[in-house]
């Protein structure tokens, strides 16, 4: 028996030096076939028996083997002679390196191979490490297996790894020759389950049996939370495992929960399958299913989902999702949803149909993919009761929405000078309670970058000669209102606006005195319609009638304003000699700024017409554009003067930072705005209300407070009409509270004391797709089955929490307060007055609950309201979700698996909203 010396570097193989040698050759096959047997990859074709070289008499000594440091007698004939049978391909081709801790040792008496401690082979993708491994080439068997020490402790169990596949036994019995294998208690991971046997034989390259296996998504393999035990079993790595006999254990107590048979679909790749639907009851509509379908994988760029509910009643809905993105192009998702509704039984006098739908579709494309054109999607429409009627649990936190929008929209720009721009938008409004839809099919916008006629060659635009400047800009529109009833039908076509605006503005801007910028403007704007009017008197009917003329009008307007501003900045300084006071400057930053602006009555775009009653004859005046896309043009002369001055203020604080070389810096108010006019032609009434608006920050920027208020110089008379009299004059102050509001958002976290990031960019995008709000405060989506809505792939703690308490709690809290005063006809009132709030905090490791809800303290009631309790079960995940009160009442319990693979083994009951009699 010959050792090798303790070594730790990788030893090559070549093929060339072994060719002429049989024992190097069984050598090298019995390592090839051993390799290959515990991959789940496809395996090197088995090749036929090697041809076995001629005896030589000649002996030729060639130098020393580089395996085995032992002088080679390679016999050889003086001429070679070509063998006439041809030659195999070389079975192995790559370099085989190994390499063991304690000695590499060879027995040509017992022949075997020995590589003990720590012994390690790799092949190409593939490696194993073991103990001990052990080539018997007498008897065609390979032996892997564990270490043991002198206390009868095992260590160093067999790994073996190609790609991404690891198979981890405590030892391995294979037969070079049938390529069977016996392998006992092996441990590997598939697409995300564990699979551990007592014993597994390996029948061929593709196909395993296992007797006492145990199937687990359980991260803790020594002691699962669960798993399903298969007395024996079909395995086919990475596809398939088909099963017997089979139940469920949670902590190693058996349960009913079992299956005589069962299959479990694996693989790393998506794959079309079936969505096992929820199931429950509901007041009206009896039993159901719900979110149950088909999912196919049509290809790695798209998917579709069809899911659909049915109630025992006969009221149904189908669902269709499709995903699809192509990396560094675009992404997005389109859906559609239409829920069908009978209500009470047919012969009842109550017994009624109906039917809602809703359609989604959001589209996103890659800044990069191309930077001269841009198509965008943002697309929610449908009925507008879709969020208030639809049974299906997705919706449960939308039904508070009052609007639905749409846009969709692509931009092109074409490069050169001058720049041209063009856009092409479809838009889409809805208001849910009064079911009116505002549309554009579609706006269509161009323009062309700004021309300077006068500007130099060289050097920059001075004076007001070299800043003058124009551009064309050009909007074709056809706008369309309808409701509800007519959406998706020819009638809602027929009262369509279509018109085109041409603009063309000159502007020029220069420094006044040094320190004001003066800017002028004029614009002339052409505007073309197919929708014009003719009013007249009907004096059979005694009705004024007013008929819509189809055709080309067109009308032409222009105006003339300028500005000019400053900006002035204040600092007052609190620092004194040997004081530090905490507030060490404040800073103002004041603009104002005095606009005029002329705008021309164009009478000869109005018509009169006579009106002849009992009382007499009077005459009423009329614009043919009136009820055209763009309106009618401007009848009254306006000679304005409008003053605005903005403000923003900041401190520099003392830093609470001892080491800290510069003050902080805060901001008091973002901005402070004021804005009038005086308009010299009006004959009343020449001052317009002070509009105030401001808003800033606090708590480092955690909370968002904006205000406005309206303030009215003119007084009222006993009816509460206004007049033409100040009312200061009037007995009163000098200006008088028309309206007031204010807005108040707070966003707050344990992570905002920890410097991380507060938003759950994942979550917002789940409510956001189902038609909800990011900030939660009406309530989340309720049917946790659905696996976008899950949150278990949380990111770990920095520090373990401890196992009796969690001293880290973390929690989230927003707020939105808002609250609107009206006083237009001395009603002084409070016209919205109200609170929400949502609110997650996690109790323990395990716990966590949340809220939303609000109050009204005008009709001093609260808000929709909606408390969440979630408990993390390792493996598994449990959600309750209560709605306490309101017509919509109601809970949800679930308690399922987290892993997606065994995401159908759950229990969901719901707890539908009482009948409304």
């Amino acid at each position: 028996m010959a050792f090798q010396k303790p070594s730790h570097t990788f030893t090559k193989i070549h093929l060339k030096a072994l060719r002429t040698n049989n024992f190097y050759i069984v050598f090298i096959l019995s390592f090839t076939v051993f390799i290959n047997t515990f991959s789940y990859a496809q395996e090197v074709p088995k090749p036929k028996d090697p041809i076995k070289p001629k005896p030589i008499n000649d002996t030729l000594v060639v130098g020393v083997d580089s395996l085995f440091s032992q002088p080679i007698n390679i016999k050889e004939k003086d001429t070679l002679v070509s063998d006439s049978i041809p030659k195999k391909k070389e079975f192995l081709t790559d370099v085989v390196k190994y390499k063991a801790k304690e000695y590499v040792s060879i027995n040509q008496r017992l022949q075997k191979i020995y590589l003990y401690d720590e012994a390690e082979v790799y092949y190409q993708d593939m490696e194993i490490k073991s103990g001990i491994i052990v080539i018997d080439y007498n008897k065609n068997l390979v032996y892997a297996g564990r270490l043991k020490d002198s206390a009868g402790v095992y260590s160093q169990a067999p790994k073996f790894k190609q790609g991404a596949n690891l198979v981890e036994p405590d030892s391995i019995i294979f037969n070079t020759e049938t390529k069977k294998a016996l392998i006992y208690n092996s441990r590997t991971e598939q697409s995300g389950g564990y699979i551990d046997a007592a014993l597994t034989k390996k029948e061929n390259d593709s196909v395993y049996f296992i007797k006492d296996g145990k199937f687990t998504t359980s991260e803790n393999r020594d002691d699962p939370e669960f798993y399903f035990y298969m007395r024996k079993a079909k395995i086919v790595p990475n596809k398939k495992v088909v099963v017997g006999l089979t139940n469920m254990y949670i902590y190693n107590v058996p349960t009913p929960i079992g299956l005589p048979f069962a299959y479990f679909p694996m693989t790393d790749k998506q794959t079309s399958g079936i969505i096992f639907p929820s199931f429950g009851q509901e007041n009206e509509r009896g039993y159901f299913l719900q979110n149950g379908g088909y999912y196919f994988a049509i290809s790695d760029y798209i998917d579709l989902a069809v899911l659909g509910d049915y109630y025992t009643n006969g009221s149904y809905g189908l669902r269709v999702e499709s995903s699809y993105a192509w990396r560094y192009h675009f992404r997005g998702n389109i859906g559609f949803r239409y829920e069908n509704f009978i209500t009470s039984e047919r012969g009842f006098p109550d017994y009624a149909k109906s039917s809602v739908y809703n359609i989604r579709w959001s589209h996103n494309q890659d800044q990069k993919s191309n930077p001269n054109s841009r198509f965008s999607a943002s697309v929610n429409l449908g009925s507008s009761r879709y969020y208030q009627e639809s049974l299906n649990q997705l919706n449960a936190s939308n039904f508070l929405n009052n609007t639905l929008s749409s846009s969709v929209s692509y931009s092109k720009t074409f490069q050169g000078e001058p720049q041209v721009n063009m856009s092409v938008t479809a838009t889409h409004s809805q208001n849910t309670n009064t079911q009116q839809i505002n549309m554009t099919l579609p706006t269509f916008q161009a323009s062309v970058s700004r021309i300077f006629p006068f500007e130099p060659k060289t050097g920059t635009k001075k004076g007001i000669i070299q800043n003058v400047n124009f551009q064309y800009n050009v909007r074709a529109e056809n706008r369309i209102q309808t409701t509800d009833s007519l959406f998706f039908k020819k009638e809602m076509f027929d009262d369509a606006l279509t018109g085109v605006q041409h603009s063309i503005p000159f502007t020029t801007n220069f420094k006044l005195f040094k320190y004001f910028s003066l800017s002028a403007n004029a614009n002339f704007d052409e505007n073309w319609t197919l929708n014009t009017i003719k009013r007249y008197y009907d004096t059979t009917n005694d009705e004024v009638v007013t008929e819509d003329i189809r055709g080309f009008d067109s009308f032409r307007t222009y105006n003339f304003s300028t500005s000019i501003g400053t900006t002035i900045y204040g600092m007052f300084d609190f620092k004194k000699e040997g004081k530090d006071p905490k507030i060490q400057a404040i800073r103002h930053v004041m603009r104002p700024s005095i606009s005029y602006n002329i705008n021309p009555a164009f009478d000869e775009y109005y018509d009169t017409f006579d009106v002849i009653t009992a009382n007499g004859t009077t005459r009423q005046e009329y614009s043919r554009f009136e009820e055209s896309i763009f309106g009618a043009p401007n009848k009254t002369f306006s000679s304005s003067l409008g003053i605005s001055v903005a403000n923003n203020f900041e401190a520099k604080i003392r830093d609470k930072d001892s080491t800290a070389t510069e003050p902080k810096k805060i901001i008091l108010l973002n901005n402070l705005n004021f804005a009038t006019s005086y308009n010299f032609a009006a004959d009343s009434l020449k001052w317009s209300p002070v509009r105030v608006s401001g808003g800033t920050q606090i708590l480092n920027d955690k909370m968002s407070i904006n205000f406005g208020a309206v303030l009215d110089p003119y007084a009222l008379d006993n009816n509460n009409n206004k007049i033409d009299q100040f009312n200061i004059n009037n007995g009163g102050s000098l200006f008088r509270l028309t309206n007031a509001n204010i807005n108040m958002s707070y966003t707050l976290s344990s992570k905002s004391f920890s410097g991380e990031t507060d938003t759950d960019r994942n979550a917002e995008l789940e409510s956001l797709r189902s038609g909800g709000r990011s900030d939660d405060l009406f309530g989340k989506p309720q049917d946790f089955a659905d696996k976008r809505l899950t949150d278990e792939d949380r990111s770990e703690k920095d520090e373990e929490p401890s196992e009796f308490y969690n001293y880290k709690i973390p929690w989230s809290l927003r707020l939105a307060y808002a609250v609107n005063y009206s006083n237009n006809a001395r009603e002084n009132e409070i016209s919205s007055h109200s609170l929400m709030f949502s609110g997650d905090i996690e109790l323990s490791p395990k716990w966590t609950v949340g809220a939303s809800s609000g109050y009204d303290f005008k009709n001093q009631g609260f808000t929709y309201t909606q408390l969440r309790f979630e408990r993390d079960l390792l493996s598994w995940r449990m959600n309750f979700s209560w709605i306490p009160f309101s017509t919509r009442s109601s809970w949800n319990f679930f308690i399922g698996i987290k892993s997606s693979l065994l995401k159908d083994i759950k229990y969901d009951q719901r707890k539908r909203p009482d009948q409304q009699l």
